[in-house]
């Protein structure tokens, strides 16, 4: 009898009250022999957004329907970039300060020309339709609940005409 397959996608909420994000466990996971091609976004808290200073940022978000959305990236991407694709998906829940990460991102295939397009994807995919929802808290008391979403026209920073289809 064989051994099951390893799994090929990791998908988390982390509540940052009780754990942390770990760069190193995604290069890890996504990692393996065949492939040449490993890429990793990892997103940060700014000190600054729309000429507001940042103090923290609050992320919440239904774990289960998240879940649920992350796996449904990682199929897509699947189906995508084939069968070999490794993706890890995590997400930060709760309160973060200036430099906490908030997202974790990692892809791993056989060449890096569908590894940075697949990280691509998925980080797209999980700003763009994910459950997850975001307050910042600013210098001078005040919060406000953002989208976050790179491709909902927010962007100001974003040239003009970038962006990627699912």
């Amino acid at each position: 009898m064989d051994a099951p397959a390893a799994p090929r996608h990791h998908c988390a909420v982390v509540d940052i009250a009780t754990d942390k994000l770990d760069p190193a466990a995604a290069l890890e996971f996504v990692s393996d022999p065949g492939f040449g091609g490993i890429t990793m976004f990892v997103g940060r808290v700014r000190d600054l957004n729309h000429g507001r200073v940042v103090t923290g940022v609050s992320y919440d978000m239904f774990d289960a329907l998240a879940l649920n959305g992350f796996a449904e990236i990682a199929a897509r991407g699947e189906a995508q970039f084939g069968p070999k694709l490794k993706l890890y998906i995590a997400h930060a829940k709760g309160r973060l300060g200036i430099g906490d990460l908030a997202v974790v991102v990692a892809a791993g295939t056989p060449h890096r020309d569908e590894a940075f397009r697949a990280c691509r994807l998925a980080i797209e995919a999980v700003k763009h339709e994910s459950p997850v929802w975001k307050q910042e808290h600013y210098a001078d008391g005040d919060s406000v609940w953002s989208e976050g979403c790179s491709l909902c026209g927010h962007d100001a920073h974003a040239p003009a005409g970038e962006g990627l289809a699912p």
